[in-house]
């Protein structure tokens, strides 16, 4: 490995899948605001993920929609909206 290019502030962080609440240890230099206890007591940063190898269709074998932030409801409020506004000028 080249010595000055990777980054040196890794850290523990936990993990979290928010699409099927589970959650695990491990190293990341990603920002964060949040902490979160973890099972042995120590506070430790927290990184929320919309998905992971654990809730993606591809490894889990099972379709599955996933919809952490509301994208589709969004969607159709706003496709309604222009469906009735279209009915409405015609």
């Amino acid at each position: 490995m080249k010595k000055g290019i990777h980054p040196e502030s890794y850290r523990t962080v936990v993990f979290k899948d928010i699409s099927i609440d589970k959650m695990w240890l491990g190293k990341s230099t990603a920002n964060t605001k949040e902490t979160l206890t973890w099972e042995d007591g120590t506070e430790y940063p927290l990184v929320k993920l919309e998905i992971s190898n654990e809730s993606h269709p591809f490894f889990t074998g099972k379709m599955k929609l996933v919809d952490t932030a509301g994208r589709i409801d969004k969607f159709k409020k706003r496709y309604t909206k222009k469906a009735t506004e279209e009915k409405t000028a015609e």
